[in-house]
């Protein structure tokens, strides 16, 4: 990060010989970095890191597109199979997936809402690992799942990936609907990883306080979910900012890219410096020194936030929404929400907002399971590192089955 930071000012700037020799030079760094650095088994996702930050340093194409169309090669069409029946339709507009176990049923079923994951920037419910998943959990659940799409950056910005989520799911929990896919209204829940977590959050903590819903949420279930934006230096931040698949920086990104394009609150963030001293009062919401236990405090000192600029929290206010960063709802909010599951990995950026969720929510009173892996990283559900994978799956999987 740091070359790169270096030598982008130079590649504006310089004759096209001398950028090109910049370009090469970064690409034989990141190159040799990502060679020498170990990562779990079939991890592909630095390379395309480096080739859209490539791609984008040569004006090529929004460093966000590219990964976006790398992701795009492993998206699946509609196909039903041998035990469960899969169909493409919209809920109120947002295209959806629905996943129908072909065995009868004497009973009303569950119903469980995904959200996908991607930075707010990627992903889609096509993808294969999205698909199998949703696949597996209407199967081994007898459960009907409604995996959701939602509007992406950088195209779109917040709140619309939140409002595409939220529209969707209030049209999941109309009776009618309910009543057309045979699921027991007492039986529904949301469920998300990374960004997808995230908004799983956000869209349950949005139902709370809706008075036109009338059926309610059971669980909801949150895996390595991102949650505040206030404080780029937690100590899970401070431990992990280069390792593979989600680097602080990458997280910094998507972070930015939900509110805008506009590079200078990415700066901002990076250097966690975009809190304005206005808003000072909201770090009692994500203050790790209190809501981790000392097991993640690790001897880590904590420090006053450094307050940034009101030019950005006035520009793009967004970044301080409670529907952009559950994490920051007051405890009268949190009390209200469904029986919760968590999933945090040791090796994650993202580690300690799970963390200090299930703080919170403890505090409020929820009954919240939290499931942490040692072993695992940002991701691990859908990578084929095997044991991790099976094992995190099968833990999702159980939970599901005693509390949906």
């Amino acid at each position: 990060l740091k070359l790169l930071m270096a030598v982008f000012p130079l590649c504006q700037q310089g004759n096209i010989m001398g950028k090109k020799m910049i370009l090469l030079l970064i690409f034989g760094v990141l190159a040799a970095y990502y060679i020498y650095t170990p990562l779990p088994d079939n991890i592909e996702e630095p390379w395309r890191l480096m080739w859209a930050w490539f791609a984008e340093l040569l004006g090529i194409s929004h460093f966000m597109d590219i990964l976006q169309f790398f992701m795009s090669l492993r998206e699946v069409p509609v196909r039903s199979d041998e035990n469960v029946t899969v169909m493409q339709t919209t809920f109120n507009n947002v295209p959806v997936r629905v996943y129908v176990p072909k065995r009868k049923s004497e009973i009303l079923r569950r119903g469980l809402f995904y959200i996908h994951g991607g930075g707010w920037c990627l992903g889609d419910a096509a993808f294969l690992n999205y698909d199998f998943l949703s696949r597996r959990t209407a199967d081994r659940l007898d459960a009907i799942v409604i995996s959701t799409n939602y509007r992406l950056a950088p195209k779109y910005h917040f709140p619309s990936q939140f409002e595409d989520v939220y529209n969707a799911l209030r049209w999941f929990l109309h009776q009618d609907v309910l009543e057309k896919y045979g699921i027991d209204p007492e039986r529904i829940g949301v469920s998300g990883d990374s960004a997808g977590g995230n908004l799983a959050a956000a869209v349950a903590q949005q139902l709370i306080e809706d008075p036109d819903v009338k059926i309610k949420l059971k669980i909801q279930s949150l895996i390595y979910p991102a949650l505040q934006t206030l404080d780029m230096n937690l100590p899970s931040y401070r431990e992990y900012p280069h390792f593979p698949v989600l680097p602080k920086s990458l997280m910094v990104r998507f972070w930015s890219e939900y509110f805008t394009t506009d590079r200078s609150l990415e700066k901002a963030m990076l250097f966690n410096q975009h809190i304005p001293v206005e808003s000072s009062h909201l770090f009692k919401y994500v203050n790790w020194s209190s809501l981790l236990p000392e097991k993640f405090r690790k001897g880590h000192v904590y420090n006053s936030p450094t307050h940034g600029s009101s030019k950005l929290a006035k520009k793009y206010p967004g970044f301080l929404d409670v529907r952009a960063a559950p994490l920051l709802a007051d405890d009268n909010k949190l009390r209200g929400l469904p029986v919760t599951y968590v999933l945090t990995c040791q090796h994650d950026v993202l580690r300690d907002d799970g963390v200090m969720y299930v703080t919170r929510l403890r505090n409020a009173g929820v009954q919240v399971t939290h499931n942490h892996i040692e072993d695992g990283y940002h991701g691990a559900l859908f990578f084929n590192e095997f044991k991790i994978e099976y094992r995190i799956e099968n833990q999702y999987m159980s939970w599901l089955h005693e509390n949906l």
